[in-house]
């Protein structure tokens, strides 16, 4: 019997019926922020972009607000699911009600959107009364007896007893999806762990037969339909595979994330032949994809997009600049966003590529005629290199226009922002758990003072808040891979989903190394690399700001 079937019983009122108390008050709360911030963004009725950006700072704590409020909820009805399975226990009860506690803590005291930045109630326009009738009783109880001294101590004793475990806490999933995430963890030990601090030190690429073997396990063609090849599973699989692999290696777990994306935009945009032709290429791994959207002086604008794409003859040729290109060398074909009408402005005129071309090598990483470019040096997120690319005539096969209608692109690529967002999402989780992993083992074996580091109470609290904030992450996630597996709208859930994962990354890193002391600040010690890849998961597939801000728009307009 393990730690946390073990002490089961021991509880009084738990965790579960504490948050369930507490949201009525707190959904009313967060029904009166959207009322008051979209107060402040109207103009003649209508909610202006520009009063939107003004008021940033509120826009984006409501975005706060709401990822709080939904986690809650998604951590009550989580719970309530492990209790009609007799699967809630204590380790469980003891992460949600430290992590719920804690989070109802921040909402009336201040959530920290990031170092420097609190958001705190009355910046959303609320008056007192409102904040004080949402206060009460039950949050009252839900804070008090959440994130305590006695509750942290208790939890880091229990999961610490859990040696080896694949997660803290019950995740919650099905014996499919675990076996799912032992298959994937069995894989890291083998071929990815061992290896990953070298590849970054080095600044390699993950080597060909690791690729290789992740396209056997099905990595690459997990969510494809059977017909064209892939395994046809589930976005929550999806999770379950970028979750664990991001935990041997970042740059290991996001190489399907370029899969998944060219799949998404091919389903969803291409033509029957386009399917036919590369979707079981890409569920093999025979053929490897890179996305190609961004510009340098464009970012998250992709309104401003100045790469062009002209019609001659039989092919497109590209002329531009795109930066920012992750694993282009080794890649088989791009997704290349272009502006094939000058005279649509905005989004109107893009245009979405299949574009070929020969893998490279390090010698020569762009043999074909058209296309150069320089790599990118990065502090992490290694192992498949960033580029700045060159396009001057470079040539795109007529037929490989997506859809095979021209000024699709911007809608195109909007299809796959869901999907990759929870891609990205779960991938914060793997390298937040992998910080954990890294934070607990360090704190077990390091003496001091005559004793293990994980004896100090600063060290295990740490470390009970970074279990209860990977609890709380992956719940969210899981529950828009969900959403998104329905076939219904969750635009909101993914961003939610990724702009608190990546938080809670980076927190897990900067934690882990701190119980590391200096030695953590030393290369040698992999807690080293996996701060530097924390630090980009709130940056691409849409910076913490940008996120914040579509959130945002979505809860005001509605």
């Amino acid at each position: 019997m393990n730690a946390n079937m073990a002490a089961k019983a021991e509880h009084r009122a738990d965790a579960v019926e504490l948050i369930s108390a507490a949201l009525p008050g707190l959904e009313t709360l967060f029904k009166e922020a959207v009322a008051a911030v979209r107060q402040k963004v109207l103009v003649d009725g209508r909610i202006s972009s520009a009063r939107l950006e003004a008021e940033q700072h509120a826009a984006h704590g409501l975005s706060w607000l709401a990822t709080y409020v939904t986690a809650l909820r998604e951590l009550a009805a989580y719970g309530e699911r492990l209790r009609a399975e007799d699967r809630y226990g204590a380790v469980e009860d003891y992460a949600l009600r430290i992590g719920a506690g804690e989070y109802a803590a921040q909402i009336f005291g201040g959530i920290p959107m990031s170092q420097g930045e609190i958001l705190r109630l009355p910046a959303l326009g609320l008056s007192q009364k409102a904040v004080a009738a949402a206060c009460s009783d039950a949050v009252d109880a839900l804070i008090a007896d959440g994130n305590t001294p006695e509750n942290r101590a208790r939890f880091v004793a229990l999961f610490s007893q859990d040696q080896g475990a694949a997660s803290i806490g019950d995740t919650g999933l099905d014996e499919t999806l675990e076996a799912i995430r032992s298959e994937m963890r069995r894989f890291c030990a083998a071929e990815v762990t061992p290896h990953a601090h070298e590849w970054h030190l080095e600044n390699e690429y993950i080597p060909m037969p690791v690729v290789e073997k992740m396209a056997e396990l099905g990595v690459f063609g997990l969510t494809i339909p059977e017909e064209f090849g892939g395994m046809g599973l589930s976005k929550v699989s999806m999770c379950v595979v970028s979750e664990e692999l991001s935990r041997g290696y970042i740059g290991v777990g996001s190489l399907g994330t370029r899969s998944e994306i060219a799949a998404e935009l091919i389903l969803c945009g291409g033509t029957d032949a386009q399917k036919e032709h590369w979707l079981p290429k890409i569920a093999s791994g025979e053929v490897l994809p890179t996305a190609v959207f961004t510009e340098p002086n464009t970012g998250s604008d992709l309104a401003s997009l100045r790469t062009k794409a002209v019609k001659e003859g039989d092919v497109w040729k590209v002329h531009g600049n795109k930066t920012w290109i992750t694993h282009p060398v080794r890649a088989d074909i791009m997704t290349l966003l272009v502006r094939t009408d000058p005279s649509e402005p905005g989004y109107k005129g893009l245009s979405m590529l299949i574009a070929e071309k020969p893998r490279g090598s390090d010698a020569d990483p762009f043999p074909v005629e058209g296309l150069t470019g320089g790599e990118i040096e990065v502090l992490g997120y290694r192992g498949m290199k960033e580029y700045e690319l060159a396009f001057d005539g470079f040539e795109v096969k007529g037929e490989n226009l997506l859809g095979g209608v021209p000024g699709q692109g911007f809608k195109q690529l909007m299809q796959t922002f869901e999907a990759a967002r929870i891609q990205t999402a779960a991938r914060a989780i793997g390298v937040a758990q992998s910080a954990f992993d890294l934070g607990l083992r360090y704190a077990q074996e390091r003496i001091q003072f005559g004793k293990p580091l994980i004896a100090f109470p600063r060290v295990a609290d740490k470390l009970a808040m970074m279990a209860a904030e990977i609890l709380i992450a992956r719940q969210l996630t899981y529950f828009a891979a969900r959403e998104k597996d329905a076939d219904r709208r969750c635009d909101l859930e993914a961003g939610m989903a990724k702009l608190l994962g990546a938080r809670v990354a980076w927190a897990a890193a900067d934690n882990a190394l701190q119980i590391h002391g200096g030695n953590g600040f030393a290369l040698e010690y992999p807690v080293s690399r996996v701060l530097c890849d924390a630090r980009i998961l709130n940056i691409f597939e849409g910076a913490a700001e940008i996120q914040a801000q579509v959130i945002a728009r979505r809860l005001v307009e509605e």
